[in-house]
């Protein structure tokens, strides 16, 4: 850690939550957050954020019908689309870098845009060092989900291996919100949503805590298409524990869980080029 990236870590949570961050003895979620990032150098929780390795390794563990397929990895996109549209293309390395192609001038200004996806790796600003260990390339996946619309998402919080709240992002394209829920489907924000619970929820449970076992926290997401659910992505700084939660004791709350199991011995799961490890003993 140095002493540059823990003044930056703690200017950036000052400004976004007005207060000043219990850096060496975290209480809250979003102070836990800056403490992965300043103190965490797990490197198979770090393969995580490489999106290819981590649809093999829920693959291996899960089952080819939980992943979304993958169309093409590479560097640059063909000149000319090979697949059938609409479909993603998406940063290998990075939160947020997608683009949803449909027509042609989709495909024409994703080939304008993804070189700069390229450029360095993903979460330097904020410090979120796990990122360089994800591989800086391009995937394109099949469009999933209704043709004007970007499928809900559904977001696991795990501490310990035991899920605890599901958040809920919705029309992420155009006016995106989100909530939490309890894993009853009891709303815990203060965001109202009327968006019943997923056909597949329980499933979806079952699914993150399996894939987070070993972890103290990490948040597994998921799409549902057809009642059935798709893994999404590992996270592991959600917000980058700059987003404050509303109300306020979900911060308290979610981080009395990751304290109780940070001081409880852990062994992950390991994560390697593709293939999912066992743990060799258990937790």
């Amino acid at each position: 850690m140095s002493t540059l990236a823990a003044a930056r870590v703690e200017l950036f949570y000052a400004w976004r939550h007005r207060r000043l961050l219990g850096r060496d003895k975290p209480r809250r979620f979003t102070e836990w957050v800056q403490w992965r990032k300043l103190h965490d150098r797990d490197h198979d929780l770090a393969l995580l954020t490489d999106k290819a390795r981590s649809k093999a390794f829920v693959e291996a563990a899960l089952g080819e019908a939980m992943v979304i397929p993958t169309l093409w990895e590479g560097d640059t996109l063909p000149p000319h689309p090979p697949w059938p549209m609409p479909f993603i293309v998406k940063a290998n390395h990075g939160c947020g870098r997608f683009a949803v192609i449909r027509t042609c001038a989709d495909y024409a200004r994703a080939r304008r845009r993804t070189p700069t996806w390229l450029v360095r790796p993903y979460g330097v600003m904020l410090d979120e060092w796990h990122y360089r260990a994800a591989r800086r390339h391009l995937l394109v996946e099949p469009y999933i989900g209704e043709p004007d619309a970007l499928p809900l998402d559904y977001k696991i919080y795990v501490f310990g291996g035991r899920a605890a709240m599901v958040q809920l992002h919705e029309d992420r394209a155009k006016a995106h919100r989100w909530s939490q829920y309890d894993l009853e489907w009891r709303q815990l924000s203060a965001q109202r949503s009327a968006a019943p619970p997923p056909a597949s929820l329980d499933t979806m449970i079952a699914a993150a805590e399996l894939l987070a076992e070993g972890r103290d926290f990490l948040r597994v997401d998921f799409y549902e298409v057809g009642g059935k659910p798709l893994f999404g992505e590992f996270c592991l700084y959600p917000g980058s524990g700059l987003d404050p939660f509303n109300p306020p004791i979900i911060d308290d709350w979610l981080g009395s869980l990751w304290s109780a199991c940070h001081v409880t011995k852990i062994v992950p799961r390991a994560v390697t080029s593709g293939e999912a490890v066992p743990a060799h003993s258990p937790r």
